[in-house]
């Protein structure tokens, strides 16, 4: 279904030619949950609309307000771009498998939900350039267990998300006692309650998991770098529509350029509820 949203960074986007990054965060920082608007695109009628998937209860890329209304890093990411390359966009809320067999028959015209590149996907999609530099993190409690990369899980209780690409890169390790969740809070809360030594997602995640719960101390460990394409966040598109791709990646190269990913993702890492 069509949804109204509240205000998201876009609006600051459609005229961040010439803002630096410090811009940015002034002018979201000054929003409340009370302040905020419903979103209205600066394009025009006539500007075409594309259909984007989203999963609902994945923050901080996609999740609802206290209004029921999605919102999220990764929503006001694909509205930049659109805004940036003359499109509007429609989300539609779809669960995780879905998500990706509506981009395939072309029900959507592309997804975005924290999804990382992973070389089997570009077999039957299109995948865009990163947007953002997401990578893999180990976080664990018990600080005597000193994890510093992969090799130090040998012998012990991991924890992962299902259908996860650290899921799928673990998954035929004989040295790891594998655990799968259905969901990232439930790989979490199996680490609090001490039913896995580690657990491994993607790192915003995890960063805003630990921020919503201060009272536990962890500690995490990235394990890949920049240049690692596993590393990167992606949108998922249609891949018979060559031309939509390219729109996407022009956008992607230049709000990548001007800092406008990270400052939409630090802006939804400091919304935490304290």
């Amino acid at each position: 279904m069509r949804q109204l949203y509240k205000i998201l960074p876009i609006m600051l986007a459609v005229g961040l030619v010439g803002c630096d990054s410090e811009t940015y965060t002034k002018w979201k920082s000054k929003l409340t949950l009370e302040d905020q608007e419903i979103f209205v695109s600066k394009l025009p009628d006539s500007a075409p609309i594309m259909k984007v998937a989203v999963v609902d209860g994945y923050p901080p890329f996609s999740f609802q307000d206290d209004y029921g209304n999605l919102q999220g890093s990764d929503i006001d990411s694909i509205r930049a771009i659109g805004e940036e390359q003359g499109f509007k966009v429609d989300f539609y809320k779809e669960s995780e498998q879905d998500l990706f067999d509506s981009v395939l028959t072309g029900r959507n015209d592309m997804a975005v939900a924290g999804i990382s590149y992973q070389k089997a996907l570009t077999e039957k999609y299109g995948l865009s350039k990163p947007y953002l530099h997401n990578p893999s993190t180990i976080m664990y409690v018990k600080p005597e267990l000193n994890i510093k990369d992969l090799d130090d899980l040998k012998g012990l209780r991991v924890g992962v998300l299902e259908g996860s690409t650290q899921a799928a890169a673990l998954d035929k390790s004989e040295d790891i006692d594998l655990t799968v969740a259905k969901t990232s809070f439930l790989s979490y809360e199996s680490l609090m309650q001490d039913k896995v030594d580690a657990i491994i997602d993607n790192r915003y995640i995890l960063l805003y998991t630990t921020k919503n719960h201060p009272e536990h101390i962890v500690t995490m460990v990235s394990y890949e770098d920049e240049d690692d394409a596993a590393a990167g966040q992606v949108v998922l598109v249609n891949k018979k529509n060559k031309a939509l791709l390219e729109e996407v990646n022009k956008g992607v190269a230049q709000l990548k350029e001007r800092g406008v990913f990270e400052q939409i993702q630090r802006y939804w890492l400091d919304q935490v509820k304290k």
